[in-house]
């Protein structure tokens, strides 16, 4: 049996922990740069704001309905799903974080005589641990498990919040409740040929005369679906990858810059992140990629993404061989580019092997020294803290903070921000 826990609208949950007070009240989450609107409470959908929308279209409509707005607040949230997670792995050692905000559980070799039950401890103890509120779907397979987690959330009046699909004939009745667009794995795409074939619902999706249709169009992936949603377990549980596939650092500018001095600042700080990043999960990279944004909201252009990659001789984890290389990089996209104002850069290292499993060449190397530079350099950044040592490149004096009009103390991760309580 598996079990999706989801928490309910996560961000706006998060800031209401430790601001009760907007409870039962309109909230939203902006994006980066108090952007676009990234996450909202239940009384927000209602007052009609929709999900992604820039914050200065609807800047009226928001003081009109008396909506809560808050900045992106990510170490709070990322420290609160942490605890959230901590607590699920108290029910089952079987357990993948498929997201900052959702989970699925195994419970094979557990003897659990009633899953509802089991649900709302799990939902209870996250709420009176935690605060936040969070809800269950069980079912004999993963794709299933979210197909009962909507349901317990669509419903949770009757369902409490817990959903059990344990027989033919509760599967049956959710398949055919689930529309086709709320399928997991069913993008815009699929969702758009799938109505043409008269696939409305799940249910009409594991139809025996649309098999054909799925194979054509969706492969393996669209089989297995079927096979997930006819109640035949084919997708186990994910597990804990200890090196990510990639790295990227992209962050979007407080104002457009098209001045190279500081798309070089940005890109060279950019670079230098990744490559700490490389260095604490123990891994090195091959291929640097940088990448400029235009704002196509506010320019008219052919061409809103310029990105080039450049593949190493060597694997390094380097501040200053990625630094370098990014540089190099940028300078060749921003040829013919000078009169363009950039919205947003980035840095991607790909191509990642482990350290340890790092061969060296002969002719074609970096410079030993590097290693114990960058051990001495980690090593003082984090006696020091707030990175004080860094590159040439980069700007001691010049500080990138984000727009973040809206954002709230960060509670659990900030010794200064503590919550304060008077005791009388």
């Amino acid at each position: 049996m598996y079990a999706l826990v989801d928490c309910n609208n996560f961000y706006a949950s998060c800031e209401r922990v430790f601001q009760p007070e907007f409870n039962g009240k309109p909230v939203v989450i902006l994006s980066n740069n108090d952007g676009c609107i990234i996450s909202r409470s239940k009384e927000a959908k209602e007052a009609g704001i929709p999900m992604g929308a820039p914050e200065f279209k609807y800047r009226l409509l928001l003081k009109e309905k008396n909506v809560k707005v808050f900045s992106s607040n990510y170490a709070l949230y990322g420290d609160l799903s942490n605890r959230v997670m901590s607590i699920l792995e108290g029910f089952t050692p079987n357990l993948e974080i498929y997201s900052i905000d959702e989970a699925f559980l195994n419970f094979d070799g557990l003897n659990i005589s009633n899953y509802h039950d089991y649900g709302l401890q799990m939902k209870n103890r996250i709420h009176k641990w935690v605060g936040i509120p969070v809800c269950v779907g069980f079912a004999p397979t993963k794709a299933l498990s979210k197909v009962a987690n909507k349901i317990a959330k669509k419903f949770q009046d009757r369902t409490q919040g817990v959903y059990v699909i344990d027989t033919e004939e509760s599967r049956i009745k959710a398949l055919k409740w689930t529309k086709i667009e709320d399928v997991w794995g069913i993008g815009y795409r699929i969702n758009k040929k799938a109505k043409l074939q008269n696939i409305n619902t799940a249910l009409d999706f594991i139809a025996p005369e649309h098999e054909n249709w799925i194979k054509k169009e969706m492969g393996i992936t669209g089989l297995r679906l079927k096979y997930e949603l006819e109640g035949k377990s084919v997708l186990d549980l994910e597990p804990i990858r200890e090196q990510k596939k990639s790295i990227a650092i992209t962050r979007s500018f407080p104002k457009q810059i098209s001045n190279f001095d500081l798309l070089r600042e940005r890109v060279s700080t950019f670079a230098t992140v990744c490559a700490e990043k490389l260095r604490a999960q123990n891994s090195c990279c091959h291929t640097i990629i940088v990448m400029l944004v235009i704002d196509r909201h506010t320019t008219q252009a052919q061409k809103y993404y310029f990105n080039m990659a450049v593949t190493l001789p060597f694997a390094t984890n380097s501040n200053l061989t990625i630094s370098n290389t990014a540089i190099e990089i940028l300078k060749k996209l921003y040829v013919g580019n000078e009169n363009i104002k950039f919205k947003k850069a980035g840095v991607i290292v790909t191509e990642l092997i482990s350290e340890n499993s790092k061969q060296f060449h002969l002719f074609e190397d970096e410079n030993p020294k590097h290693i114990n530079l960058m051990k001495t350099i980690d090593s003082l950044n984090k006696k020091i803290g707030d990175k004080k040592v860094k590159l040439a490149s980069q700007n001691l004096n010049l500080t990138w903070n984000m727009n973040q009009n809206y954002l709230s103390p960060k509670y659990t991760t900030n010794f200064k921000q503590i919550l304060e309580i008077k005791c009388q």
